[in-house]
């Protein structure tokens, strides 16, 4: 049998495939069932800043304090029936997923203020979270925002947050940022254990018959996974800090490309929707005997080969690939012109 184990924000995991932020861990019996099909790990729904600011009625002293930089977020609150989990049923339910199952629950945060974070972070901590996913999502919609404004604000409330619990914290982050090495190596300095790549946008869509602007969810594909290998086998060697992927996981191919990238492990939430929860362990099956076939021992015997370190050609990570990829499709263009 081929070893499968890592470790994750130094937890110990029994695979390479953990169930990103998804409702289907809303329910105790796929949580189960997650665990069942071979999961290593559960991060659970987001509890989100503006859902909690709803429940308080009034956003408390320590909610106001940084939102200066992020005031636009805090401009429009959906109803409260928009979220599908008060505070106190998410940290019941967390509690629960913990005696139910004996893999990792990581708990998520969503939000862009250090304020409440804080303090329910700590809850979370309480509540038996082996883990803590910041799932930061920075949206500059006012042209006085300036991006450095943007990236401190997320090091403060990630600095904010380890300094108040002992559980490691991870970081899922936009793709957005201009230079998230570097971004990478500060959060690193704050406290975080590791960086999730990347957090997927949901952009509103128009309907000209109606002139309304309306939310628009679509599953991943496997072509969303591009630019996170990229970012991937960029940092891969260059920080200490665990690195995750979501977002266009679909099947082992997908798994191997993560690890061969250099993550420590892949994530999946859309595969699961479209393919059951049962995917994992056929994925799992694939991914034994594609190594299996090939005489590895582990998998992580490929861990980090195709990262820009270890690779001898590093341009395709550089400008250098994107003057070849444009050039060699002019070349076809021209070729089947005549």
């Amino acid at each position: 049998m081929i070893e499968l184990s890592t470790h994750y924000l130094g937890l110990k995991l029994n695979g390479p495939i953990v169930v990103s932020s998804t409702p289907l861990s809303e329910s105790l019996e796929n949580i189960r069932r997650m665990e069942g099909a071979g999961a290593s790990a559960i991060v659970l729904t987001s509890l989100f800043e503006e859902q909690l600011a709803l429940e308080s009625r009034a956003l408390d002293d320590d909610l106001s304090r940084g939102t200066e930089s992020f005031a636009e977020s805090l401009d429009y609150l959906p109803e409260q029936n928009d979220y599908r989990m008060t505070h106190e049923v998410y940290l019941e339910h967390l509690r629960r997923a913990k005696a139910a199952v004996n893999i990792p629950i990581i708990g998520s945060l969503n939000g862009n203020t250090v304020g409440g974070w804080m303090r329910f972070a700590k809850e979370m901590e309480q509540a038996g979270a082996d883990a803590i996913e910041l799932n930061t999502y920075a949206l500059a919609t006012n042209r006085s925002q300036t991006s450095n404004e943007i990236e401190l604000g997320t090091l403060e409330l990630v600095e904010a947050v380890c300094k108040t619990v002992k559980v490691p914290v991870s970081v899922k982050l936009s793709q957005s940022f201009t230079s998230i090495p570097h971004l990478v190596a500060r959060l690193e300095d704050v406290g975080a254990r590791g960086v999730v790549l990347f957090n997927r946008f949901y952009q509103a869509d128009f309907d000209i018959e109606t002139l309304e602007v309306r939310p628009s969810l679509h599953f991943s594909t496997p072509s969303e996974l591009l630019p996170r290998l990229h970012w991937a086998a960029i940092l891969y060697g260059h920080t200490n800090i665990d690195l995750a992927i979501t977002g266009g996981v679909h099947s082992a191919e997908d798994v191997l490309k993560c690890v061969m990238a250099g993550a420590s492990m892949s994530m999946m939430a859309s595969a699961l929707h479209i393919h059951g929860i049962e995917h994992i362990g056929r994925v799992l099956s694939d991914l034994q005997y594609w190594l299996e076939k090939r005489e590895y021992a582990s998998l992580w015997e490929t861990r980090g080969c195709l990262s820009r370190r270890s690779v001898p050609d590093t341009s395709p990570f550089d400008r250098g690939n994107y003057i070849k990829t444009l050039s060699s499709y002019s070349l076809r263009q021209t070729v089947a012109a005549f």
